[in-house]
């Protein structure tokens, strides 16, 4: 039996991202990512120096950790990594549905699977100029339309100028994608304290973000702050 490679599992906590913020979470978040983004700020479940530390489990192991975690009470996993549609988490999802759980993930939209269908939420989140990554538009197409109908959002991270003009040019891509916009954080570059609060760099680069689309007269996307980052900093397993 394949067993699925696993950086940490952890709740109960809240979504800190995206559509879904605010929402009690547990995360499955899984070990391994094709893309190495320049300002990633979970290295330790992307690069394969941390493969040691990633833990090898069955569908089951996961499941019942899963249980375990949200005390047999419903309510959102989050598959996040790294990139978990390296993985088959199929039957993890199967599993979770049949007893009341939503399943939600957060992807790049580089690799498509059969089960992104499966899903009650779809996060796919393209990276953009500032990630230094070479970006295929025809791969994200195909994650696109193997989503879950309906419930299939854009999400963008935003640093600068440049990454703004691409996720505009995103938006009218995929004019049917809820949009959602995030300010970059590099508060987890700028200290190594990871409980340290976010820098007041980062809250300028919110304000610039919300500034910037208000009078560009830009309202189809909403602006979010990682909500989990304002609270615990860059800790952990929060």
């Amino acid at each position: 039996m394949t067993k699925l490679r696993i950086s940490e599992i952890f709740g109960p906590t809240i979504q800190g991202e995206g559509a879904l913020i605010g929402k009690p979470t547990v995360f499955v978040r899984a070990g391994g990512c094709d893309y190495r983004c320049s300002w990633c700020d979970t290295l330790y479940a992307v690069d394969s120096q941390f493969r040691k530390d990633w833990t090898p489990m069955t569908t089951d192991e996961v499941w019942a950790q899963v249980q375990k975690l949200s005390n047999f009470k419903p309510l959102t996993i989050s598959l996040s990594g790294g990139n978990p549609a390296i993985q088959n988490f199929s039957s993890l999802i199967g599993l979770s549905k049949d007893a009341g759980y939503n399943v939600a993930m957060e992807t790049q939209g580089s690799i498509v699977q059969d089960w992104f269908s499966e899903l009650d939420h779809l996060a796919l989140s393209p990276k953009p100029p500032s990630a230094n990554i070479e970006f295929d538009q025809m791969k994200f197409a195909t994650c696109v339309d193997a989503g879950p109908q309906g419930n299939t959002i854009m999400k963008i991270v935003v640093f600068d100028d440049e990454d703004y003009a691409w996720a505009q040019d995103m938006s009218e891509r995929y004019p049917h994608l809820p949009l959602f916009l995030q300010a970059g954080n590099l508060s987890h570059i700028e200290t190594e304290d990871v409980s340290e609060q976010p820098s007041e760099h980062a809250t300028e680069r919110l304000r610039w973000l919300i500034d910037k689309t208000l009078t560009d007269d830009w309202f189809k996307p909403k602006i979010l702050p990682q909500l989990h980052v304002m609270i615990w900093g860059n800790a952990r397993g929060v």
